[in-house]
């Protein structure tokens, strides 16, 4: 009797601390899985190559769920995944939760720091990016990609003297397509146009041909010959980044920009609204309703303008401080809102993203116009010359800038600023070009 006793008692301890393991035990985390590509960005040799690779690290990690390398090289391929396909709603937040899963575990892990930081700066959560960078610094100082997170934050946050001095530790460590792309965006932004091309050429050349991130750098070279007017040369490059990268999106967008300034508008809207079908990226739909305005078709327009709007904010009407895709796009959606015309709520986003970020020239400039079109001259003109503090000579904001001082009292002075403009480049967006034309005729 004793011993079934025993045995009873024996199996009744077993089960209790089978239970107890059960109960203990660690739910197993599902890792984000990768999207299909979808159209002609899924039919190319590099996405087959990606795809593989992607199903092998998720293999690896479903092996051993402690595989930090693998998570991190997983995060790397899902933050490129976010740039081909446009899909940063997904792949940010895939990249984030596998990133702070590497550094919750490996605290100084110098990659896993710089890839968050990549992303946080991507969501145009700069302040938040430029800590994760600064934390990453003293783990590896004589690498040159962490000084190009910085600089961007620097510059993204208007602290422009910081963003040229890391920028400066950044090509002195490693000349390459990073480092002369931000010396020629830092040159562009302080009034060196000719000298931004000229590093833009360089940073073109130092690229491997074909690759996302070099035919994204050809597009920086071709704006900036849009900058200055030459049509010419910036169709050149679009067409080479599309020999180099067939149907890349951002090319046909470039060339369909090309006729727009030319005024083909029908030829305009067919090249974006292919690109549109492409990937994810409202500045397509944002241009349509510039274009769709510009050829009378009027629906359209507003339908464009809602949708990039959607786009930007599909929870602000939930939380203006959060966004469905993770971004920061209040200085978007002002102009967006401005296209609708919805002077209130681009006001209001334009002053949202002023309060992050009330040093950077290009929140300046958005509040400032935003001012100009509520009729709010005084309070547009001091906007304006914060905007104009590091000599920039974009037509755009040159146009800008005139327009607000004639009405602000300054009129020599801002007709200067039209001249100016236009003397660079007779290029400019039509509809600012119908609204300086007044002020160029009386001169």
């Amino acid at each position: 009797m004793k011993k079934y006793l025993y045995i009873i008692l024996v199996g009744i301890t077993v089960v209790f601390l089978m239970v107890i393991l059960m109960f203990s035990k660690k739910p197993k985390k599902n890792i984000p899985s990768f999207k299909e590509r979808k159209g002609t960005i899924a039919l190319s040799g590099e996405w087959l190559n990606t795809k593989q690779a992607i199903e092998s690290l998720l293999k690896d990690i479903e092996l051993n769920p402690e595989n930090y390398k693998a998570k991190l090289q997983l995060s790397q391929a899902y933050i490129q995944e976010a740039r081909i396909t446009g899909d940063h709603g997904y792949y940010d937040g895939a990249a984030i939760e596998l990133l702070d899963d590497v550094i919750k575990n490996e605290p100084k892990n110098f990659d896993a720091l710089c890839c968050k930081a990549t992303v946080l700066l991507s969501q145009h959560h700069f302040s938040d990016g430029l800590l994760i960078a600064q934390q990453a610094l003293p783990l590896n100082p004589n690498n040159a990609f962490i000084y190009g997170l910085m600089c961007d934050a620097y510059v993204e946050l208007g602290r422009y003297p910081e963003a040229v001095k890391v920028c400066d530790k950044m090509i002195s460590i490693r000349p390459d397509i990073r480092s002369y792309s931000r010396v020629s965006y830092l040159r562009e932004i302080h009034g060196d146009l000719n000298g931004a091309i000229e590093v833009a050429k360089l940073a073109v050349a130092s690229g491997y041909p074909g690759l996302e991130q070099s035919e994204w750098t050809r597009m920086i070279l071709a704006h900036l010959y849009e900058n200055k007017g030459q049509l010419d040369s910036a169709e050149i490059q679009y067409k080479l980044a599309l020999a180099e990268r067939p149907s890349y999106p951002f090319a046909i967008a470039g060339l369909s920009n090309i006729a727009k300034l030319k005024g083909n508008y029908k030829e305009a809207i067919a090249g974006y609204e292919k690109a549109k079908t492409m990937i994810i990226e409202f500045s397509f739909a944002d241009e349509l309703t510039d274009l769709y305005v510009l050829n009378n078709e009027m629906d359209k327009a507003k339908k464009s303008a809602t949708e990039v709007i959607d786009l930007l904010s599909p929870m602000s009407d939930i939380d203006e401080n959060t966004s469905g895709h993770g971004h920061y796009a209040d200085k978007e959606l002002a102009y967006a809102y401005l296209k609708l015309p919805d002077l209130e709520n681009a006001l209001k986003h334009a002053l949202l993203e002023y309060d992050r970020r009330p040093n950077n020239i290009d929140v300046c400039e958005t509040v400032a116009w935003v001012r100009y079109k509520k009729r709010e001259y005084y309070e547009a003109n001091t906007m304006i010359n914060k905007a104009l503090k590091t000599n920039c000579q974009n037509p755009s904001l040159l146009c800008h800038a005139g327009l607000i001082k004639i009405k602000a009292g300054e009129k020599m002075k801002g007709e200067e600023f039209i001249k100016k403009a236009l003397q660079a480049n007779h290029y400019l967006d039509i509809e600012l070009r119908k609204e300086v034309a007044p002020y160029m005729i009386a001169k």
